[in-house]
């Protein structure tokens, strides 16, 4: 497997575009298209909130029910979320819009929507950046790169990937793009997330392969423990790379989830880090657990802990935070067995084991903490699973962005 440059548009038959669209913002664009020249098998996983946007209604009926899917439409500044009866009709009127510039069914059109909740989308607007996707769409590296930019909200970053591995003697390409930065909670957080493969595959296994490869990705990172009602992460396989459909599981379809899981994991790990306000990535890393369910909630526990996040802004080695996370987690261990190290570029340092901190050096802890992604490594001396869980610190522009984020 090798990682490329690019994105959604990576893969061979893909195409996407960015429009500026004027929903909430100026001078940027906040539209976006992803689109394929050929039918494709389509999976999703999507927000466990009750509360659940339009587009999530309307995403889930087209995975669980239509052949197949062609195109998402993506919109940012508003969430289109908590509008009834007339949210779900805008959807349909955005997908209708869709399907005429495409020529391709409504079944076939995904949406999309990330912003403030409760505000219906202007729908003249709406339309008027559909057609200029429409006519915008490309399948070049920059197209691609416009669409992820075009679905930021208060991202600082746009969030890319793709990387190729080889099948049946025919290269095989996954790549993906991602919004997210604040209302980030495990079980599919505040984000969207599109993946799209020329590989041939089943849509049952693309969707098996799309929702153990959230488990350890997507569901792993938190912000600020809020699950949004908007999660989206859509998969798209037209299968022009001209591979043996991949049917069964086995040498193919491992090597598949291999790449997927790699896209989703840079994703994932990329959105924590970007999170609103933040100036360091957490990353927690839990091993020696007993199980892997347990060694999962662990490492959680630490990177949602709001007094670890704080003490890592402030780059304060108070590893009894970090324990008492570990301790109210609800999983059972001894904190006499327990062993924590900090590490970064800077270097590693053990600061707590067998039940008591270790001598470090305050001022070495310091520097570790010091650099923009920071790991907290945890051996809790149970077992053999590994879990890894990414976070980041918590600053007063967390609260500012957040304070005034509808005007």
């Amino acid at each position: 497997m090798k990682q490329i440059t690019g994105g959604v548009t990576a893969a061979k038959g893909f195409e996407a575009a960015g429009a500026e669209a004027g929903i909430k913002y100026t001078g940027r664009a906040d539209m976006a298209l992803v689109y394929s020249r050929v039918p494709c098998r389509v999976a999703g996983t999507f927000t466990t909130n009750v509360v659940k946007a339009a587009p999530v209604l309307w995403d889930k009926d087209i995975v669980e029910n239509s052949p197949y899917a062609q195109a998402a439409v993506v919109n940012a500044g508003i969430a289109n979320a908590c509008t009834g009866k007339q949210g779900m009709d805008y959807c349909r009127e955005e997908a209708k819009k869709a399907a005429e510039l495409l020529k391709i069914p409504e079944t076939a059109v995904l949406l999309g929507s990330t912003g403030v909740i409760g505000k219906q989308l202007p729908m003249d607007r709406i339309c008027a950046g559909i057609e200029k996707l429409a006519a915008a769409k490309s399948d070049t590296l920059e197209a691609g790169t416009a669409a992820s930019k075009a679905i930021m909200t208060t991202d600082t970053i746009n969030k890319e990937i793709a990387v190729t591995f080889e099948l049946d003697g025919k290269i095989v390409t996954v790549g993906g793009m991602s919004k997210g930065s604040g209302m980030i909670h495990p079980n599919m957080c505040t984000m969207l997330a599109y993946i799209t493969t020329d590989a041939a595959i089943s849509k049952e296994l693309l969707q098996e392969a799309l929702s153990a490869s959230i488990v350890d990705t997507f569901n792993m990172i938190s912000v600020d423990g809020d699950t949004s009602t908007n999660d989206t992460c859509l998969a798209f396989a037209n299968g022009l790379a001209g591979n043996a459909e991949i049917t069964e599981k086995g040498a193919a379809y491992e090597k598949f989830r291999e790449a997927l899981n790699f896209v989703n994991t840079y994703l994932a790990r990329t959105m924590a880090g970007d999170g609103e306000g933040a100036t360091a990535l957490l990353e927690t890393v839990v091993y020696n657990a007993d199980t892997k369910q347990n060694a999962r909630t662990l490492a959680k526990s630490v990177v949602c802990s709001s007094l670890t996040k704080a003490a890592i802004y402030g780059h304060d080695a108070n590893w009894g935070r970090i324990l008492c996370a570990l301790g109210y987690s609800g999983v059972d261990f001894d904190p006499e067995k327990v062993t924590l190290y900090f590490e970064s570029r800077a270097g590693k340092i053990k600061i707590y084991e067998n039940g008591t901190e270790t001598g470090y050096s305050e001022d070495e802890a310091t520097r570790i903490l010091s650099e923009p992604e920071v790991t907290v490594l945890a051996d809790m001396k149970m077992g053999s699973e590994t879990a890894t869980a990414w976070g980041c610190d918590l600053t007063c522009d967390y609260v500012k962005i957040n304070a005034d984020y509808r005007s």
